[in-house]
């Protein structure tokens, strides 16, 4: 078993609310909704004017203005300007890698205070043009004289005005994440109805939540927005059923826009601390982060003719953890699995009950086998509360601890596929 050198207390975290593509937030950038979940956060916690240890967060979509993002948003948040910040990303896992990142860094003694996030803009994606058009651009700014500028005009074309709009599909496939999630449905043989299934009772979750308040104190309103409005209280399996597949429009294909993530705006912040800080502070450590692994699938099929789901790369990172944690997969009172399709999470629970699968792929003897359902996503996922990228792991996280403090004690897993077939996972305990 791994023993921290200093546990990792994780204080709480606020969340701006989670908006769908083009509504709430359709005019603001990565760098507005970072800093607006950063004051969030300073407000709940009393902290302006604070000096923190480090703050971590980033983004998977980026202008070349985000270059600074972390630490613009800690100058924006009303953190002391001392406070230093840094990117990192790591697509759908980045806000749970900074969790993990400046945990590490708690557990040495490096910190004793941390900030981890992350934020996503589905609405203000980078919009470019050509390379030649850019060339020309760039040699028009070094033209020194009338001649030699008009000599750069000469080479544009028409056509160079085409604009580039960003797309997420892989770069060694060319295939978007909800195609090669289609692939994995149908390697499992999942059926359309499960996965209605999943993402309606993912709905009522979520909405129950929200009703009972207990996003009250998580969600932090911003811009005129006040709740996550990827939520669909009225929603229904018939509702569903009548959608049409989003990715594969064969007549074979089963993911829709209603049992898929739909793409969103939003941004998390994570407050993490030594005991001894939280002590000082005056703050309730809600849980503690004690274990966490990282793993990776040959998804593009670079070192085999197989090629492994893009998003199954949590199969072989929870195992692992487990291990190094002497636990089981049974022995968990909370697991979070983001639902970047409901699919993926079915699929993930699949293979940890087959036995093939854990054989060949995952060298165990023994499948992990089965998880209560009844403890999976109890206050909705990633389908229903939506999925600004790089924001998702603080939503869990700060979630999660909240379960365990109300609980007054457990252990949650979390569990999150990302893009370019990497797994982020952790435990979180009280």
């Amino acid at each position: 078993m791994i023993t921290l050198p200093r546990p990792i207390g994780i204080i709480g975290g606020r969340r701006i609310p989670f908006c769908r593509i083009n509504t709430g937030y359709a005019e603001l950038g990565n760098s507005d909704m970072l800093a607006a979940a950063f004051k969030g956060l300073v407000d709940a916690y009393g902290l302006k004017g604070e000096t923190i240890g480090d703050v971590a967060a980033g983004a998977t979509v980026k202008h070349a203005r985000d270059w600074s993002l972390a630490r613009e948003a800690v100058l924006g948040s009303g953190l002391n300007p001392r406070t230093p910040a840094h990117n990192l990303d790591r697509a759908c896992g980045t806000s749970l890698s900074t969790v993990i990142e400046l945990g590490a860094r708690i557990a040495i003694g490096e910190l004793d205070s941390a900030i981890a996030g992350g934020v996503d803009s589905a609405s203000d994606i980078p919009v470019t043009y050509s390379r030649h058009f850019r060339r020309i651009l760039l040699d028009l700014k070094r033209a020194r004289t009338l001649g030699e500028r008009l000599k750069v005009l000469a080479r544009w074309r028409p056509s160079d005005l085409k604009p580039h709009i960003l797309g997420f599909a892989e770069a060694q496939t060319h295939l978007s994440m909800g195609e090669h999630c289609e692939l994995m449905a149908k390697e499992w043989q999942l059926t359309r109805k499960d996965q209605d299934e999943f993402a309606y009772h993912s709905q009522v979750k979520a909405a129950a939540a929200w009703k009972s308040g207990f996003y009250s104190d998580l969600v932090v309103p911003f811009h005129g927005v006040d709740h996550d409005n990827t939520v669909r209280p009225d929603t229904s399996l018939e509702a569903l059923a009548r959608l049409r597949p989003a990715f594969d429009k064969t007549g074979t294909g089963t993911l829709t826009a209603g049992n898929s993530t739909p793409l969103s705006d939003g941004a998390s912040a994570v407050l993490l601390a030594s005991e001894d800080w939280a002590k000082a502070h005056g703050f309730e450590i809600q849980a503690y982060l004690t274990h966490f692994a990282v793993d990776a699938v040959d998804f593009a099929g670079l070192s085999s003719p197989y090629h492994e789901g893009l998003l199954m790369a949590p199969t072989y990172a929870v195992p692992r953890m487990l291990d190094a944690a002497g636990l089981q997969l049974q022995d968990f009172d909370f697991y979070e699995i983001h639902e970047a399709f409901a699919a993926q999470v079915i699929c993930t629970l699949h293979a940890w009950e087959s036995p093939e699968y854990c054989r060949v792929h995952l060298g165990r003897k023994e499948p992990l086998g089965a998880i209560d359902s009844s403890k999976l996503n109890v206050k909705g996922g990633s389908v229903a509360l939506g999925h600004p990228f790089a924001a998702t792991g603080g939503r869990i996280v700060a979630g999660l601890a909240k379960l365990l403090a109300a609980r007054g004690g457990g252990r949650g897993l979390v569990s999150i596929c990302t893009g370019g077939g990497m797994g982020v996972t952790a435990i979180l305990e009280r």
